[in-house]
């Protein structure tokens, strides 16, 4: 006889959407060690499947206890990566994105914190009616309830749910924190079967220095702790240095139980635009789409295009030095989003970008008696370059050398783009060295200054760091067309960036600074909080509140980064193709 509350328990169970179920799902798990790629991977795995005209999604799960990446360092997770609707989320996220231009949400990262949270929230509510709330089956329940929800929202602008879903699971197998993932996706594979899951497992194939053998017991080993937690790959990718010579195929086929077709091998290449031609080259498509059984709807993947991209970067012959002044140089992930697209820009102006990373703190004058050499070479290394850059980040730690970067930059005429921070950066060092305001400064790092050029907006919480900011897609508004930022978009009267801060710059100010030359050419819908500022009678000084790195794609790029570009190539006098058609700074 049932107890009580049981008939009630399983009516309340979550129900997929009935959409759900057309879509088949492709599962990235990684093993021996972590940053193998397995984000670039799963990218590059949809990149081929879209090639072949199937639609996809991507969700990356996350097994950390934060509800999202909002308020972890840049330094212990790289950068945070912001969605349209404001989901602060896993860089591979962005990935996705670039790779196969389509805008996720916030639901296509989970992570353990979010997955709990959502149980606990429920146990509150009595929605489990009197039952003992346990990992199995109550957390793997909401896992993949989860999945299978997300998985139907389609990403790509169309009304029906995806073909493929491809799920890349964080961390490495065998870790503790990703036990509850790995037995809700040894359940959903059971439960949708072999023709609705397929599972590729990325491993290392190291090569000892002294031997020079290519070795394939780590990936044994990974192989062997996969399949006693339940799960089977499918599909090996096996990163190397060099390519696998035919024996460690064979090897790994027969110890690994994985026919030796289904052995890829991703080795190390020129840039990551060739993963998914070595995928394509290697079938991957092929053992993916018989798996299961795609072959009405898929077609041989047509990679034109991307193929002219991967070779025309290898093809370049000029390169342009860009001066990225940052808080977060020693990690470069920091910092991913406007790496790629620099990259994108630079392509798209037949340039090969030179990134120069500058400690902030290397260029302040403290430095010169603490770190005199360092000091030396950071100024050496500025001077040295064709443009400066300055990203977002918080705290007061480099400000002072973001602020002389900023000045050296305008008094030179030299091609300055600064990003949120690095807007701000530009608002201080005018109203400092131009305006005679010495006190004028951000209440971030500053609050007790009379001359708060940058205030905190009464928008959000002073109190709570996550999920506090002005985030996501917004909207600004160009006081006039025939603005410098306005010409590279185009010229529309707005444009839809995404955003990522708490602090803006103060309205009681905009007059005093645009009398100097610093014109606000872009606000809110309110007028309130400046956007956009451009100094008059430079060649290239341009201040973005959003983060426009974020909405850059390879055959897209960012059209402030396109600017920059091209005044760094008028600026050291190369010259650039523009082949994406963004107005050059001439106009």
């Amino acid at each position: 006889m049932a107890e009580p509350g049981e008939e009630e328990a399983a009516a309340a169970e979550p129900k997929h959407p009935a959409a759900a179920a057309s879509t088949k799902y492709v599962l990235i798990t990684g093993g021996v060690v972590s940053g193998l790629g397995k984000g670039v991977t799963a990218s590059s795995v949809g990149v081929v499947l879209k090639a072949c005209g199937l639609r996809v999604t991507c969700i990356k799960i996350d097994p950390y206890l934060n509800t999202d990446a909002g308020t972890m360092s840049p330094f212990e997770h790289g950068e945070v990566f912001v969605l349209d609707d404001g989901g602060e989320v896993d860089l591979d996220l962005g990935n996705y994105e670039r790779f196969l231009d389509v805008t996720l949400t916030r639901d296509n990262n989970i992570t353990t914190g979010k997955i709990y949270q959502s149980v606990i929230e429920k146990e509150r509510k009595g929605d489990y009616l009197g039952k003992t709330v346990q990992v199995v089956p109550h957390v793997t329940d909401e896992i993949k309830q989860w999945i299978q929800s997300v998985s139907s929202v389609p990403v790509d602008g169309q009304t029906c749910p995806a073909d493929v879903c491809v799920i890349e699971l964080g961390g490495t197998v065998g870790d503790i924190e990703s036990m509850p993932f790995i037995e809700a996706l040894r359940q959903l594979s059971f439960s949708l079967g072999k023709d609705n899951f397929c599972l590729i497992h990325v491993s290392l194939v190291p090569v000892l220095g002294v031997v020079g053998e290519q070795k394939t017991k780590p990936t044994q080993h990974s192989v062997r702790e996969l399949r006693a937690l339940g799960l089977t790959p499918d599909l090996l990718a096996c990163r190397s240095a060099q390519p696998l010579i035919g024996s460690v195929k064979e090897k790994l086929s027969q110890f690994c139980h994985v026919p030796v077709e289904n052995i890829l091998n991703i080795h190390d290449v020129p840039n990551l635009w060739h993963v998914p031609l070595i995928l394509r080259n290697q079938k991957v498509h092929e053992a993916i789409i018989k798996q299961l059984n795609l072959g009405r709807s898929a077609g041989p993947p047509e990679l034109r295009d991307w193929t002219q991209m991967a070779e025309s970067y290898d093809d370049l012959k000029n390169s342009v030095k860009i001066a990225l002044v940052g808080k977060y140089t020693n990690l470069t992930d920091s910092y991913l989003s406007v790496v790629k697209a620099l990259l994108h820009a630079s392509v798209a102006c037949s340039l090969k970008p030179s990134i120069q990373w500058i400690a902030a703190s290397d260029l302040e004058d403290a430095t010169a008696t603490s770190a005199p050499d360092a000091h030396a070479k950071a100024w050496e290394t500025l001077k040295g370059s064709s443009c400066i850059l300055i990203p977002g980040g918080f705290g007061d730690r480099g400000i002072s050398g973001m602020i002389l970067a900023a000045k050296y930059a305008r008094e030179n005429k030299v091609p300055y783009l600064g990003i949120c921070l690095g807007m701000q950066i530009s608002v201080i060092e005018m109203s400092r060295n131009v305006l005679g305001l010495k006190d004028a400064d951000s209440e971030e790092f500053n609050s007790e200054t009379p001359s708060r050029v940058v205030m905190y907006m009464p928008e959000v919480s002073k109190t709570h760091m996550g999920n506090t900011m002005r985030l996501g897609c917004r909207r600004t508004f160009f006081h006039r067309t025939d603005c410098l930022t306005s010409k590279l978009y185009g010229s529309p009267d707005h444009v839809d960036e995404r955003h990522r801060h708490r602090y803006e710059v103060n309205p009681a100010f905009v007059a005093m600074l645009e009398n100097a030359g610093l014109h606000f050419v872009g606000c809110d819908e309110s007028g309130k909080r400046m956007e956009v500022v451009e100094l008059q009678d430079h060649p290239f000084y341009i201040g973005v509140q959003f983060h426009p790195e974020f909405k850059s794609r390879p055959r897209r790029p960012s059209p402030p980064f396109t600017g920059l570009i091209l005044a760094a190539a008028e600026y050291m006098g190369t010259p650039a193709n523009n082949s994406n058609g963004h107005v050059g700074t001439s106009e």
